[in-house]
């Protein structure tokens, strides 16, 4: 992970989620506030421009800044949650390249951002469900002598294999939670939209 590719990669995201943000929000409307898809086309928008404004010496200033604007555009609770995750992989990202080690280390740290924030365990029905395996997939793969490109293209396999295991999940955590049984049988926004940055980064490294 270079600067530009992680400036590719949130060109990357902010396309895909404004493909799909009508579906995300058709999502959201079943089990949540029908806004996760506008929020986060707004947020990603927004970092979009945010980035290429820099003259960044390090990867991390560059996904810093695209959380702390995800943080300041998105309202609700997927601002601090997908900002504060951006912040920590850019904290731990102070380099002018990351190698694939370095970037599951950093993509740990965001995933304890998320859950310290929003205290949710896999199993709730949260986008945790999609981030957690997503994050154990890069590492598994680094750990096995795989490179950027092959260790990403996992974790977006395993953060979509999660989100499609929400469906039968009954939410314990956020809005979906109050539902209570209802919540059965809908698709998780949040771990729709965390598989939809993992393919992102995925598809990012492999035309590097």
């Amino acid at each position: 992970m270079d600067i530009d590719l992680a400036r590719a990669w949130v060109q990357a995201i902010t396309v895909a989620v404004g493909r799909h943000k009508d579906h995300l929000t058709q999502l959201d409307s079943a089990i949540g506030d029908a806004d996760h898809g506008t929020n986060l086309d707004r947020g990603f928008t927004a970092a979009a421009v945010a980035v290429p404004d820099l003259a960044p010496d390090t990867v991390g200033a560059v996904l810093s800044k695209a959380g702390a604007t995800l943080i300041s555009t998105i309202g609700g609770a997927s601002g601090p949650l997908y900002g504060g995750a951006f912040r920590a992989l850019g904290k731990a990202l102070d380099t002018p390249a990351a190698d694939p080690l370095a970037f599951a280390g950093a993509l740990a740290a965001a995933l304890e951002s998320i859950q310290k924030l929003g205290t949710a365990a896999p199993g709730d029905k949260t986008m945790i469900d999609a981030f957690a395996p997503a994050v154990a997939a890069f590492e598994e793969q680094v750990r096995q002598g795989t490179d950027f490109a092959a260790a990403a293209a996992a974790a977006a396999d395993a953060a979509e294999e999660g989100m499609r295991a929400t469906t039968p999940l009954q939410a314990r955590k956020g809005r979906a939670s109050y539902l209570g049984a209802r919540s059965v049988g809908h698709q998780d926004p949040g771990a729709t939209s965390t598989a939809l940055i993992f393919r992102a980064l995925a598809d990012t490294a492999a035309e590097a």
